[in-house]
């Protein structure tokens, strides 16, 4: 299933569109059905290369599972495709038209997707409302329409000041946020929710961890409105800050000391950090996995340190003397002796690793380790061969 398109050769999709057993000459193309009809997502280049057909027709086949991953997944669709979809018969395909911001809703569609059940969330927590509009959302009384419109960057301040004595966490976080309180307010309701959060709430607890919500306008404020937030007690708004290029010495100083390591970890992704600064902060820190680039891809990473890894205590450190390619054998022999197999899954895919060591992996009782080192282009002709005979291919 895995060996499909750009991954392998033009060769090795010969042979197995000619093999004789159809289980493997439709295997991807049967996964990815399947995955639709399960409705998990799968990337457009999938879809095409399952189905054999352009995009533009499947966004018209009669299919509705379809027709709604094409529009998760297809985002750069032309625009009398995407008005196609937004006037789909079914409510699953207009919601996954409107899912993403791209390639969004026209202006002349605004009301009529405000409207529509099936989209009104998604589209009102992006486009501008109208005081009528504003209105007509907040009557639906529906809780998820609420939050949407909470958290629409275009609110006015009039739109604000009506949302502010809501007892909703998450409308009270979305509230604090934007740009038109001030803040006293803003402590005032970030305050309420936090006590919330200490009391139990689990409402309020996801409404402070794992909001939607960000004061995203702060990157677009005047430098000096934007360094009055140095000493905001909210941490959120020093992340914002630090995403910012343009700041004076003297605050990218106050950023890489903040008491908050997810806002020194945003102030180091800037482009002239200073070496030490970085090595220092993953060496304390380690690196933040879901955030790309990489610390220690940042081009002033002094690379020389990188092998020194090897000898941390903390594996996930062990890990990144692996961005190494010219890290010796002997220490890939080490890292591969590990019991962690996210370390011998890096070993396997090390571009230094000898042709027994690899071997060797291929072993392993992990099978995501012994994947790494059968696609390993180091690997010799003599172990590709044994593999594909032994999968009867």
């Amino acid at each position: 299933m895995l060996l499909h398109g750009h991954r392998i050769s033009t060769a090795m999709r010969r042979r197995i569109a000619e093999h004789p057993d159809p289980a493997i000459r439709d295997a991807h193309a049967d996964f990815v059905r399947t995955m639709v009809e399960r409705g998990v997502p799968m990337g457009i280049e999938d879809l095409i290369d399952a189905y054999g057909r352009p995009p533009a027709e499947l966004a018209a086949v009669s299919d509705p599972k379809l027709r709604a991953m094409v529009a998760e997944t297809w985002r750069d669709r032309p625009i009398a495709v995407q008005l196609r979809l937004l006037t789909d018969p079914d409510p699953g395909v207009r919601a996954a038209a409107t899912k993403a911001e791209h390639p969004g809703v026209p202006p002349e569609y605004y009301e009529h997707c405000l409207a529509d059940p099936a989209v009104r969330a998604n589209v009102a927590c992006r486009v501008p409302l109208t005081p009528d509009q504003f209105d007509r959302l907040l009557a639906t009384g529906d809780e998820t329409v609420l939050h949407a419109v909470a958290g629409n960057p275009h609110l006015t301040a009039d739109m604000v000041a009506r949302l502010q004595d809501s007892t909703d966490p998450s409308v009270r976080v979305a509230v604090a946020y934007s740009r038109h309180v001030t803040p006293e307010t803003r402590n005032r309701l970030l305050a309420l929710v936090e006590a919330e959060d200490a009391a139990g709430s689990d409402e309020a607890a996801l409404a402070l961890h794992w909001t939607p919500y960000q004061p995203s306008w702060l990157r677009d404020a005047p430098l000096a409105e934007r360094l009055t937030y140095l000493d905001c007690p909210h941490t959120v708004f020093r992340q914002i800050l630090a995403t910012g290029r343009d700041l004076p010495e003297e605050a990218w100083q106050r950023l890489d000391n903040d008491p908050d390591v997810s806002v020194r970890r945003t102030a180091a992704h800037r482009p002239d950090t200073p070496p030490q600064f970085l090595l220092r902060l993953i060496r304390a820190h380690g690196e933040a996995a879901h955030t790309r680039p990489l610390l220690v891809d940042h081009p002033n990473f002094p690379r020389q340190a990188l092998r020194d890894f090897v000898d941390e205590p903390n594996p996930r450190l062990r890990l990144l003397a692996l961005k190494d390619p010219e890290l010796p054998v002997a220490e890939l022999q080490r890292l591969a002796a590990s019991q962690e197999s996210y370390l011998r899954g890096g070993v396997a895919r090390h571009p230094n690793a000898t042709t027994g060591l690899l071997e060797r992996l291929l072993v392993d009782p992990e099978p995501t380790v012994a994947e790494n080192a059968a696609a390993n282009p180091a690997l010799s002709r003599v172990g590709m061969d044994r593999i594909l005979a032994e999968a009867g291919l």
